[in-house]
């Protein structure tokens, strides 16, 4: 049967695509991606030539299935999301499903991810991070997550736009002014920033209507330990 590879691609910077990653795009038949002309820009940047199939978020499972007819003909494909990886807060997933049920093979291509990123900057210790991607935009569904997440013991990962990533600083700190948080703006970009504080600290840095770029957060738990500073590296 044919291979669908899930290719992980780069948040900001393209000189983060694996080898491995670039070595696939170029042996597949077709490229299925969640926006062409995204992953066009990718392609053109390593001068690589292939076939492009759209599989929206807005119609996911339109696009799986035109995909899998591909498969079906024998074709191998690779899919790529706009950045990062496939199926993490970003589209893939109904795809895998659609492939994997008419017998065809799925291959994962490991690479760049908002998540692990922030989580190699930020210095909180702690075996369990929970992921929780986008919030809802709605206000009271948005504070009452956050109160559940807030009230577990494991730190948690959250995306969001610049277009509410001060609101959602503002309900955090609302609810434990304390809790301390390092924020991850535009990384991998040029004008990538990484910021530790607690809420109350951070609120007033990133307000609605000025703050730029796509943002990442870990929120540190409550039960999280702290790095020893006394420790060797072989302790």
């Amino acid at each position: 049967m044919s291979t669908l590879y899930m290719v992980a691609t780069p948040i900001g910077n393209l000189g983060d695509i694996t080898l491995r990653g670039l070595e696939t795009l170029k042996a597949v038949d077709v490229v299925a991606c969640e926006d062409t002309r995204h992953t066009l820009k990718l392609l053109s940047h390593f001068d690589i030539h292939k076939p492009l199939v759209s599989c929206h978020a807005n119609d996911e499972q339109r696009g799986a299935e035109r995909v899998a007819a591909l498969l079906d003909e024998g074709k191998n494909v690779a899919y790529c999301s706009d950045a990062g990886t496939p199926g993490l807060s970003d589209p893939g997933a109904v795809l895998v499903r659609e492939a994997r049920s008419r017998g065809h093979v799925i291959v994962p291509i490991p690479g760049p991810s908002a998540f692990a990123t922030l989580i190699s900057a930020a210095g909180i210790s702690g075996r369990t991070f929970l992921f929780d991607g986008f919030l809802s935009p709605k206000p009271g569904k948005r504070r009452a997550r956050l109160k559940e997440l807030l009230a577990r013991g494991e730190s948690f990962v959250l995306y969001e736009s610049p277009f509410r990533v001060g609101k959602l600083l503002d309900d955090i700190a609302s609810i434990e002014p304390e809790r301390c948080i390092c924020i991850g703006r535009e990384l991998t970009k040029i004008h990538e920033e990484i910021v530790r504080g607690t809420a109350s600290e951070l609120a007033p840095r990133f307000p609605a209507d000025s703050a730029k770029g796509e943002f990442c957060l870990i929120v540190e738990g409550r039960g999280s330990e702290q790095p020893d500073s006394k420790r060797g590296k072989d302790s």
